[in-house]
């Protein structure tokens, strides 16, 4: 008998009225984007209004701008329990862990290790430096021998070679939900003198996130997904003995202290990796989702309840006659993945939206779906998700029962 799903807490009812999106159905897709706090879309839609009203120009427009941009930071630095200064903004994560891979100092032949269960805007810069500098690019598999720590870490660290100079790697996969052990790899690659960058989109705010103690160089966060914030906004942690090593390969004005023709000085932390012209009203709405969770949720308690939901879906998931679990139980995070027999994941997910209102993602390269657990969910809503699932897992598409069909009946004239 699968574990039961953990009690709602008493205070979770008023926390789901701040996030409208929760009502129109079983929100099971954080990790594409994660609903956005009532708080955080009045302060964007009041300050782009302001913008309207005043204009974008005055010097101290422009100042109050760089005061919402230091607010970010310490909100992606609270998360990532780093210091506010090793915290850049970019515009999304992609962008992030694109400016520290260009950032390490590659030569032809050097060795760029990754796994095959990478996200493509992280594999995308990586294929984008073999090809231009002639960097040997390899993916490896890093469940091939096993889901444990220890035989991901083997996995990982036989393709790391004296010549290899760099290591990119999620903390979660956004695939199967998988918590990797990246301490361990970090530690395996920084032994040959290797850069360690890491993707922390399915990490930060889902799980418990310490930057610092992951022994890592850089580790990059998007605002929109389980940080509730808006898109456009992101942040990259750099470590403090890494930012003399991470020099930006394009670099903007934002990314020094002072620069004239004559004398160029990068600010001597990650900010010289922040970018410039960001949306305003979507810095400010990253700091005022991760200001609203951190102070108002608590992130040890929507951490903990998010765990523990999960946990104890993928156990009634698995305990279900067609239905097969891929996120290993060894190295679980908020994310379950999971197939039925007999049907394949786009139609399953029409069929579990339909008939439960279900909103998760179909994942095409796995033929499987992904249902992205977060703290507002509610015993009851999962209930019925596993329910709506057992029925389909109990049925192919050929026999399934048709959904009930509301008459509306008129009357003549």
């Amino acid at each position: 008998m699968a574990a039961p799903f953990p009690p709602d807490d008493a205070r979770l009812a008023s926390l789901r009225e701040a996030l409208p999106a929760v009502a129109a159905g079983i929100h099971l897709d954080a990790a594409t984007a994660g609903p956005l706090p009532a708080e955080t879309a009045a302060a964007m839609a009041e300050l782009a209004g302001w913008e309207l009203r005043t204009g974008r120009s005055p010097v101290d427009v422009r100042l109050a701008a760089l005061e919402r941009l230091d607010e970010a930071r310490a909100a992606v630095a609270a998360v990532l329990t780093a210091d506010v200064d090793d915290v850049a903004i970019v515009g999304s994560a992609g962008q992030a862990l694109a400016a520290a891979a260009w950032a390490v100092a590659l030569r032809r032949g050097d060795g760029i290790v990754t796994t095959t269960a990478e996200h493509p805007d992280t594999l995308a810069p990586l294929v984008a430096i073999r090809d231009r500098i002639g960097a040997r690019l390899e993916a490896v598999d890093p469940w091939r021998d096993g889901s444990d720590d220890a035989a991901v870490v083997a996995a990982v660290s036989a393709a790391i070679e004296p010549r290899t100079r760099l290591v990119v790697v999620s903390h979660v996969s956004h695939g199967i939900g998988a918590v990797l052990p990246v301490a361990a790899i970090a530690a395996r690659a920084h032994a040959v003198g290797a850069v360690v960058v890491v993707d922390g989109s399915q990490a930060a705010g889902a799980i418990r996130t310490e930057a610092p103690a992951l022994g890592v160089d850089a580790y990059a966060v998007p605002g929109h997904r389980w940080l509730l914030g808006p898109f456009g906004v992101a942040g990259l942690w750099i470590a403090p003995d890494a930012a003399d090593r991470l020099r930006p390969a394009f670099p903007v004005g934002a990314g020094f202290e002072h620069l004239t023709a004559a004398e160029a000085r990068p600010w001597p932390d990650a900010r010289r990796f922040d970018a410039t012209d960001l949306y305003r009203p979507a810095v400010l709405g990253l700091a005022r989702s991760v200001g609203w969770w951190t102070m108002q949720v608590g992130l040890p308690w929507a951490v903990e309840r998010a765990g523990s939901l999960a946990a104890a879906l993928a156990g009634q998931l698995a305990s279900l006659d067609g239905v097969t679990v891929l996120t290993p139980p060894a190295a679980p995070a908020t994310i379950v993945t999971f197939r039925i027999r007999g049907w394949d994941a786009e139609a399953a997910l029409r069929e579990l939206g339909a008939r439960a209102f279900v909103i998760a993602r179909p994942l095409a390269d796995l033929d499987a779906i992904r249902f992205a657990v977060g703290w507002w969910a509610t015993a009851a809503e999962l209930e019925r998700a596993v329910a709506a699932v057992e029925l389909l897992a109990a049925h192919g598409p050929e026999t399934l029962p048709p959904r009930r069909r509301l008459e509306i009946v008129g009357g003549g004239a």
